[in-house]
């Protein structure tokens, strides 16, 4: 459904406001508002009243506004909200957020304003590169002056506007801009085509929504819903036959594993009343904290103060829309004959799942978490399923056992199970780290390939779906074809570096706007990041860096506390500072892997804690949404822990990659 109501400014200011109020009433009632507010109503009516005067002194500045399109409560389905006012003018399209009887101009509405157009600017066919102006219009607040910054991109900065001089500010958009024709109609039906985070996902999906209504990002929403539709079909199998299944889900970094996860265990499909078929496990800490505090946060709004009862309940809820794996499994280890509540369990980043020797180190059990979990829902007596969610290039810490002990431990002693794979799982595909589940089909295992397995779109960076690649290219030593795909592809996913931290802080507020978030993110062994105020050895609470206002010194906002991999993988930003330290560097036109011990940098001679350290660097350049600024220190010649030419081979290097310095 599109606007309320929609018309020409000519045929807007024919149109009685009584039967202006009337379609509104209607069209709200057709959306589900059946309780339509008395207070909405005045405010419509107020709204109508402030445009239909700007309107009438308009057209004798310039009689052709009345061919421009008008627009009333236009949806923006991300974030369940609607637009007040969109006015479609030549190749402008002026969006009017309206506070009736406030006499200020708010951070709070600017922000939710710069959410609207951010979201047309990105996601909305028809306003592809079209210039954006939003205007804030407080009906009883001062004369405030208007001026743009020379930052100033598509969506232009806020115009504040009263009761009063709304035809002024409209007057000199126009003035200043060309006659190109919009058809407003056409804007109105335009594809939108929304990039929900993990967050919005999460509390849609937590709402009982399908993540479909506010996600249809082109191939990449195409990509995981027949990724979902592939895993249900198999479970349905898996019950109708009494048949015990394991699906691998792979994919780039960002395409939505565990957001296809999510939707899977929400399924309607397996829920049965209040109690539900499926439940998804992570061990992943910072993913669990964060969305759940999320979830909280969004809930508890909605209740009574003082209702413990009712938030307790909500609290238990929240708790079992995503479990802590580790939890999990001890539970059923220690009750060894115990069944399992669940049928289906999905089992998020299961690379990283613990091999036996960190299994019994941690928690004394001598069993890899792969087989545990094999074993716990073989206890089921006629059907179960794992869904195991991949990664490829993401283990980051000594302890994960990688896929391939999921393919060992599937061949030795638990064969009876039959193994789904995608076609890149089934051959080992090394582009985004090792895939290989087993170095050739068993004989005694059933594997059923289904290339819908694979997420190969990532759905994070939507201005650049191949930023996975890119990245894979920079940390595998191919910087000539890097190169050429930063040219090619990215023309709107924008990748710059600096030497100053200063201008890197800058950068991001510059391009930060709205609710967009930004933050700075490093590498747990960048230690020498110390000298620029960066530690990366400090704990913080990551719930409250990821989802904290602007205003808070403890939110990523502040550009003070670095975020590791460990705090930001499975999670994202719209903008991040990534901050290269000397831990990997170059030498010979190669890495150069180290490790800071003490008071000197030490060189990393395993492989595999090699590995762990790209996979490292990997997690952090595939975090952003929109962009990323990399900070690469200058160094200093009097310390020997920060030579300047250790830094500069990186920074020579990223710029053959194509990146370009600010």
């Amino acid at each position: 459904m599109g606007a309320f109501y929609l018309n020409t400014i000519a045929g807007f200011l024919q149109d009685s406001t009584k039967s202006i109020l009337g379609t509104l009433t209607h069209q709200a009632g057709i959306a589900g508002f059946h309780q339509q507010l008395h207070t909405q109503t005045l405010s419509w009516d107020e709204e109508i009243e402030v445009l239909k005067h700007s309107f009438k002194e308009l057209l004798n500045y310039n009689s052709s506004a009345g061919n421009f399109g008008i627009l009333l409560e236009y949806p923006i389905a991300r974030r369940d909200k609607r637009i007040d006012a969109v006015i479609i003018a030549n190749e402008l399209i002026i969006v009017l957020e309206f506070k009736v009887g406030s006499n200020d101009y708010f951070n709070s509405d600017k922000e939710q304003l710069l959410d609207y157009c951010l979201d047309l600017r990105d996601f909305h066919f028809e306003s592809r590169e079209k210039i954006i102006v939003p205007i804030l219009l407080a009906t009883n607040a001062p004369f405030k002056k208007n001026e743009q910054s020379e930052h100033s991109d598509q969506v232009k900065d806020i115009l504040y506007a009263n009761s009063e001089n709304l035809t002024e500010i409209l007057d000199s958009i126009f003035r200043d801009n060309s006659n190109e024709i919009v058809y407003f109609q056409k804007w109105n039906n335009s594809d939108y085509s929304p990039t929900p985070t993990i967050i919005e996902a999460a509390q849609t999906l937590y709402a009982g929504k399908s993540v479909i209504e506010i996600s249809r990002s082109h191939a990449g929403t195409k990509n995981l819903t027949k990724t979902s539709d592939a895993v249900v079909n198999a479970i349905k199998h898996a019950k109708a036959n009494n048949e015990k299944i394991i699906c691998f889900i792979t994919g780039v970094p960002g395409a939505g594993k565990t957001l296809a996860g999510l939707n899977i265990a929400h399924d309607k499909e397996f829920q049965d009343h209040e109690t539900s078929l499926a439940t998804f496990l992570s061990g992943n800490g910072p993913l669990i904290k964060v969305l759940r505090e999320a979830l909280s946060r969004d809930a508890f709004k909605k209740l009574k103060v003082g209702d413990t009862n009712a938030k307790k309940k909500e609290t238990d809820r929240i708790i079992s829309f995503i479990e802590n794996v580790h939890r999990f499994l001890d539970h059923y280890f220690i009750e060894k004959e115990r069944i399992p509540n669940n049928k289906i369990v999905i089992f998020d980043e299961a690379q990283r799942a613990w091999n036996q020797e960190h299994s019994m180190r941690k928690f004394q059990r001598p069993h890899s978490e792969a087989e545990m979990m094999l074993e716990i829902m073989g206890r089921h007596s006629d059907w179960s399923v794992i869904v195991a969610l991949v990664g490829g290039g993401q283990e980051i810490n000594t302890g994960e056992a990688g896929l391939s002990e999921w393919g060992r431990i599937i061949e030795e002693k638990f064969n009876d199970w039959k193994v789904y794979v995608s076609p890149q799982l089934a051959t080992g595909n090394h582009s985004t780290g090792d895939l290989t589940l087993f170095n050739k089909y068993p004989t005694n295992v059933t594997v059923i390939e289904n290339k819908d397995l694979h997420l190969e779109v990532s759905l994070r960076s939507y201005k650049a779906e191949e930023l996975s690649k890119w990245v894979s290219l920079v940390l595998s030593n191919n910087p000539k074809e890097a190169k050429g795909i930063f040219e090619e592809k990215f023309s709107k996913y924008q990748i710059v570096i600096t030497r100053n931290l200063d201008k890197a802080k800058e950068w991001l507020r510059t391009k930060c706007k709205g609710s967009r978030r930004m933050g700075l993110v490093a590498s747990s062994g960048a230690r020498r990041l110390r000298p620029y105020g960066l530690e990366v050895k400090l704990d913080f609470e990551e719930a409250e860096w990821f989802l904290n206002a602007r205003n808070d010194i403890r939110s990523s906002y502040y550009l003070e506390i670095p975020a590791t991999e460990f705090g930001v993988q499975g999670l994202e930003l719209d903008w991040v500072g990534m901050c290269w330290d000397a831990d990997l560097r170059r030498k010979y036109n190669e890495w150069d892997y180290n490790s800071f011990t003490g008071s000197t940098w030490k060189k990393v001679k395993q492989p595999d804690k090699q590995q762990f350290l790209i996979n490292k660097y990997r997690v952090l350049l595939t975090r952003g949404r929109e962009g990323m600024v990399i900070f690469v220190p200058p160094g200093d010649i009097a310390d020997v822990t920060r030579k300047p030419d250790d830094y500069n081979q990186i920074a020579e290097y990223l710029i053959s990659c194509g990146v370009k310095e600010i």
